[in-house]
């Protein structure tokens, strides 16, 4: 029997109890009860106690009993499904699998004092623990002598005999063990120090559903399209809780399109209940991508639309309710959107066949006539498309083809003509549209702006808050100086393009700061309507990375399974600052079936001009070799490993000591990675990141659990520029772009490696002098602290915080001294305690906040999803949807207060 799977064996990372232990941190066991442990089963509850210490974990007191009181043949098996879960979870792979296997005849003769060491270890790198019994964050003492983690409102030293969590006998005398230095062993090979995370017992099985059930409602209701992890726990919480046969508990609509996509298809998967399943479809496909979308899931490609396969067969059933509810959509804009994905739906025409339906569907039928241009003649078809384009404003049979006059075709029109009147008029009622068209028209009316401000101020109560952060970003960059402009495709990770920028500059006082207000003060009006707070606390590391507009677009991360259900995300073109520590480790792991694939990780190295002054790859081991023995090992390459066979792959290395080689007049350290013959996305797996570490060569080869950070290496790429590191400002700057078209051997292509590193460091690095041309999440995070708190506290790198209080009600205001800095102490008043928020943007999840805070952290290691609300990074963009009903803007947002900034 498995402690966890719900299949009778450990399902690894994709069954519904490793997806809730990874996002509510609580393990469910079937069929417990409160017996009294024996002995044997006291020490085996120790020894996985003690494994799940290595792992991270505290066993709460409640969970621990519950393990103690099962038989020795549960115990053995639920301890093997819970270690096997988390390390599967955890990308740890079976190498970190314990030895627990043989209990109860393989149980030490004192697993207490192993446990003991294990958690004194812990508690002198970090005193500051959850309490085993409350879950509470602060000082801790371990029992004496059974070492569980208690505080002190949950264990009186004179009132308390026995240990709150395993109820047995303190010491008379000293009743808390004494921590010592940290042995060697168990330092933390130079990761930063992370709290443990408290491991809860949910329930039963019948517990198990229910919370199953809500994590299944909370991911239906986001409104951005969720990333990898997301979507994985999503296909499995469907397939335990989902009901096929009543689909009343289907929100409907369903916001975000593409998980509709994917909760549409599973639907499907059983043609006996169509008769129940598709009424549900149909009501829920409200545009020809919906149908599109659910096609391609159907097919087993993206539902985003970037990457779709051959549509396979649609069942007759399914045929007719996609054609019926194209057949309610309006033709001018249904056929507007097929002729936008015209590739994409011919090929569905081939499998929906609508003009066999045309007599039932024949507004469908004159959409996709109008899409294959169609020549009519005189038979049913050609008069059944006659009458139905009789009722459609702007369509034409007359020429012996059907034709739609397209909306897009009048627009590009009169922007090449240079006529903002007309393509206002056309756009009046597409608030989305306009902004993106929001710079054309900027441009076009840069002498006379008032128009288009006008309607731009009209349009962004009702638009889509993707679309007003993109056009802010574009307003933004046209004010950039003259350079290269970086462009990252959304539907092709691993590629860069770069332009050189010949558009005309905006005027500033103008159109940019008029526009800019207008679309921040939007933001500010609606973050202002989400739940208040007296707090708010921001940290500035996040300045630098990227907003992310859906979880689609940020890589899987490597160690979400010991946090929680946010995983730690970067959009491509995020820097962040590295942790305290001299040596970095760079590692990069593929695996596929190709034998003769390839592996190669590489790294080199730039002054501050981008010139190369040497490498660590294959083909040379250690830098410096020019300087001769004064840093022998300032890097050194683990060598080549060249048959990356499932299951267990190829991995590479690379030790980097950055104070030696900041010695030696290194800048920048290029990661490149080539995998030579293989495409990285025909990989079963690939990734790339990095470790810090105290010394070089300082703990074990890779160990998951202090990974810093991974991200998945996809596309039709061979090669990536993985990383940017900066020695002298100890950043790193996240590509994943091509390096050059040719071979990415480390000493062959250093030019375009320098042209590549040298134009994208420089357009990325202009977060740091207000010239970013995108919006980065420490924005957004100011624009909802200055919206729901009176009173923000910034924390800096250096462990400074600054306060900022709101003046006059004026949240914008606030807003824009946040992000610029500005602070005045005359004005701001005492400092702040940041412990005090209750909503929080953090880099590392290493505040102990109030129970039910909402908090963003990018690394959430230390946090407890019992005790607070963990948010997304696209949950901070999508949350702020419009307001039916109000204002375009509210008084107290517009005119920020005179005096000084």
């Amino acid at each position: 029997m498995a402690l966890l799977s719900g299949t009778g064996a450990a399902g690894g990372a994709n069954c519904v109890a490793a997806v809730l232990l990874r996002r509510r941190g609580a393990v469910y066991l079937p069929g417990w009860c409160a017996a009294e442990p024996t002995a044997l089963t006291s020490a085996g509850a120790t020894l996985v106690e003690g494994d799940l210490l290595e792992r991270g974990f505290l066993v709460s007191a409640g969970l621990r009993r519950a393990l103690a009181a099962r038989s020795e043949e549960s115990l053995a098996a639920a301890g093997r499904g819970l270690l096997e879960e988390i390390d599967a979870a955890g990308g740890t792979g079976p190498d970190l699998v314990p030895v627990f296997r043989g209990f109860p005849a393989a149980v030490p003769p004192n697993p207490r004092a192993r446990w003991a060491e294990r958690v004194l270890a812990v508690l002198a790198r970090t005193p500051v623990q959850p309490c085993a019994v409350c879950g509470a964050v602060g000082a801790v003492d371990a029992v004496s002598p059974c070492a569980h983690l208690v505080c002190w409102k949950c264990f009186d030293r004179a009132g308390v005999p026995t240990c709150p969590v395993c109820r047995c006998r303190v010491d008379a005398g000293d009743p808390f063990l004494r921590p010592t230095a940290a042995a060697p062993s168990d330092a933390g090979h130079g990761s930063p120090q992370r709290r443990l995370r408290v491991l809860s017992l949910g329930g039963d099985l019948a517990a198990r559903r229910a919370h199953a059930g809500a994590e299944l409602s909370a991911l239906l209701a986001h409104t951005a399209a969720l990333g990898p992890q997301d979507t994985a726990d999503l296909a499995v919480l469907l397939d335990a809780v989902g009901d096929r046969t009543d689909t009343a508990w289907l929100p409907d609509p369903i916001p975000a399109r593409e998980t509709r996509a994917r909760v549409l298809a599973w639907l499907l998967d059983d043609p006996a209940l169509f008769p129940t399943t598709l009424p549900a479809v149909g009501a829920r496909i409200t545009t020809p991508d919906d149908a599109l979308r659910l096609l391609a899931v159907r097919a087993g490609g993206d539902p985003g639309l970037a990457r779709v396969r051959r549509f396979t067969a649609v069942p007759r059933p399914l045929r007719r309710t996609l054609l019926a509810a194209l057949d309610r959509m309006d033709p001018q804009p249904a056929a507007q959107d097929l002729r936008r994905r015209a590739g994409l739906w011919k090929r569905a025409a081939e499998r929906l066949h609508p003009f066999e339906h045309a007599t039932a569907f024949p507004r469908a039928a004159l959409a996709f006539a109008c899409l294959r241009g169609l020549t009519l003649a005189d038979d049913r078809l050609a008069a059944t498309l006659r009458t139905a384009a009789a009722g459609v404003p702007g369509a034409d049979t007359t020429t012996g083809t059907v034709r739609i006059a397209p909306w897009a075709a009048r627009l590009e029109a009169a922007l090449a003509a240079a006529d903002t009147g007309e393509a206002l008029r056309l756009l009046d009622g597409r608030p989305d549209e306009l902004l993106r068209r929001l710079n054309q028209l900027l441009l076009l009316a840069r002498t006379a702006p008032a128009p288009v401000l006008a309607a731009l101020e009209a349009a962004v109560p009702h638009a889509a808050p993707a679309a007003l952060l993109s056009a802010l970003g574009a307003v933004r960059a046209r004010s950039l100086p003259v350079g290269n402009r970086v462009f990252l495709p959304q539907g092709a990770p691993g590629r860069v393009h770069l332009q050189p920028e010949h558009r005309a500059g905006l005027d500033w006082s103008a159109v940019r700061k008029p526009a800019e207000e207008i679309i921040t003060a939007e933001v500010v009006c609606r973050a202002a309507a989400l739940p208040q707070v007296g707090t708010a606390v921001i940290d500035a590391g996040l300045d630098g990375v990227v907003a992310p507009f859906a979880r689609r677009r940020t890589s899987r991360p490597f160690r979400a399974p010991r946090t929680s259900g946010t995983p730690a995300t970067l959009q491509r073109g995020s820097a962040l600052p590295l942790p305290a520590g001299r040596a970095l480790r760079l590692f990069v792991h593929l695996t596929g079936a190709d034998a003769t694939a390839g592996l190669d990780l590489a790294a080199l190295f730039y002054n501050g001009v981008w010139d190369r002054v040497g490498a660590c790859g294959w083909t040379g081991q250690t830098y410096p070799y020019r300087w001769g023995q004064d840093f022998p090992e300032a890097a050194v390459h683990s060598a080549d490993l060249n048959v990356p066979r499932a299951p267990d792959g190829a991995c590479e290395f690379v030790d980097l000591d950055l104070d030696g080689l900041a010695a030696a007049g290194v800048r920048y350290i290029v990661t490149t990675v080539d995998t030579r013959t293989v495409r990285f996305g025909n990989l079963a797996e690939a990734f790339a990141g990095l470790t810090v570490r105290d010394e070089i060569g300082d703990g074990l080869p890779f160990d998951a659990r202090r990974a810093e950070h991974r991200f998945d290496l996809a596309g039709r790429a061979y090669q990536s520029m993985a990383m940017v590191v900066s020695i002298e400002d100890r950043t790193v700057l996240w590509l994943d772009v091509p390096p050059a078209p040719t071979d990415n051997s480390p000493h062959r292509c250093g030019d375009p490696l320098r042209n590549l590193g040298w134009e994208v460091t420089d357009v990325f690095n202009r977060v740091c002098i207000d010239l970013v041309p995108w919006v980065g999440l420490g924005e957004v995070a100011a624009w909802h602290a200055a919206a729901r708190a009176h009173t923000v506290v910034v924390r800096h790198g250096d462990g400074t915080t600054t306060t900022y209080r709101r003046v006059h009600g004026d949240a914008r205001w606030l807003a824009l001294r946040i992000t610029a800095r500005a602070h005045d102490p005359r004005r701001e008043g005492p400092p702040a305690e940041a412990a005090d928020a209750r909503l929080a943007f953090l880099v590392r999840g290493d505040l102990d906040l109030p129970a039910g805070s909402e908090v963003y952290a990018l690394y959430p290691d230390d946090l407890d999803p019992a005790r607070v609300r963990l948010l997304d990074a696209p949950d901070l963009v999508t949350s702020l949807t419009p307001l039916p009903g109000r204002p375009a803007h509210p008084a107290d947002t517009t005119t920020p207060p005179t005096g000084p900034a």
